[in-house]
């Protein structure tokens, strides 16, 4: 039975920020849905509020980090980078500063549809130079998100987790590493965030059917660890699948794309996304499920890879987690 953790975040910042009192957290006018409301009630000395302005959020922490300040900025991912791109490049990545986003929400975690939705921030944040990227993907990657992001010389993306999260590993995050889940030597499975269950699910029932699955979660995607990827390709006979929540492209497959095709690799390689579409609003399992980003689709997409058909259904897999109706759990419905 995974271990459930009910907002890791909030109590992940507060004990950092209060022991780093340089730390300043900054909302865009999201407070409690990026679980700093308790935070902002107990620590109001190191609580800004900027409203719903994320251009002026952005200019205006880059000159608290020039000042020396931290700030942490809290928001949905998508407001971290669309709106205020400009102001992100000239005064945050530009000069390097220690600047910490902590945007939510990542691709399809929420119903909110594509104003809400994440897709492409990777993509756009892996081409901005200077830009650390880290994604969580449990409970204990986001209670070891602050010091991790925190430990950067420079600006860093978080990918974060809200609400009810797995427990699924029992180490921090550690920047620049990736961790190998399970070791095989048929076929290379790469995920990050929320996918890296879904993968998990998957693995007894492919390891019945008799495949050998070596399993990558990658935390940290900008920078990255190119030749151990390559170590780990080279160990396997079938090919590569990269599974990740977010659109094909930009993301983990085409990292993994590229590494391969720099090294001149010659291996198949699967990438399963988002595929050159907007996702539509809806529970996270339904959208999974309908964008071909669950335990079922990285089956198919194996059988796929190896040219095979396992005879794999639902009903083989580990249990999918069933979640609370989201408009129940949180007022906002966003």
């Amino acid at each position: 039975m995974v271990e459930m953790v009910k907002r890791p975040y909030a109590t992940a910042f507060e004990t950092y920020a209060v022991a780093h009192p340089e730390v300043l957290c900054l909302s865009a006018d999201l407070t409690s849905s990026c679980e700093i409301d308790g935070f902002r009630d107990r620590h109001p000395d190191q609580f800004l509020s900027m409203g719903m302005a994320e251009q002026n959020m952005m200019s205006f922490a880059g000159g608290l980090g020039l000042a020396g300040y931290r700030p942490f900025i809290h928001t949905f991912g998508v407001f971290l980078y669309r709106r205020p791109y400009d102001q992100l490049m000239a005064s945050i990545a530009y000069p390097r500063r220690k600047v910490r986003l902590m945007g939510f929400l990542p691709g399809i975690t929420t119903p909110g549809g594509m104003t809400h939705q994440s897709i492409e921030d990777i993509s756009v944040m892996r081409s901005i130079p200077n830009m650390t990227i880290l994604e969580t993907g449990d409970a204990t990657e986001v209670e070891s998100i602050c010091e991790a992001a925190d430990s950067i010389d420079g600006p860093v993306y978080c990918r974060v987790l809200r609400g009810a999260v797995p427990r699924l590993f029992d180490t921090a995050i550690k920047v620049g590493e990736m961790r190998e889940l399970s070791d095989g030597d048929d076929i290379l499975v790469v995920t990050s965030g929320i996918c890296t269950e879904e993968a998990m699910r998957a693995r007894s029932a492919l390891a019945n059917a008799g495949l050998s699955i070596r399993h990558l979660h990658l935390h940290t995607i900008k920078p990255f660890d190119h030749k151990a990827l390559l170590d780990h390709i080279g160990s396997v006979k079938h090919g590569v699948i990269t599974l990740e929540n977010h659109i094909t492209e930009g993301g983990v497959g085409s990292l993994v794309a590229e590494t391969m095709a720099d090294a001149g690799v010659g291996k198949r390689l699967i990438r399963l996304g988002l595929k050159d579409t907007y996702a539509h609003g809806g529970s996270r399992a339904y959208l999974m499920r309908y964008y071909g980003l669950d335990a079922l689709a990285l089956v198919k997409g194996i059988e796929d890879l190896v040219g095979e058909s396992f005879g794999i259904s639902e009903a083989d897999l580990d249990a999918a987690r069933v979640e609370e109706v989201h408009s129940l759990v949180k007022a906002e419905g966003l």
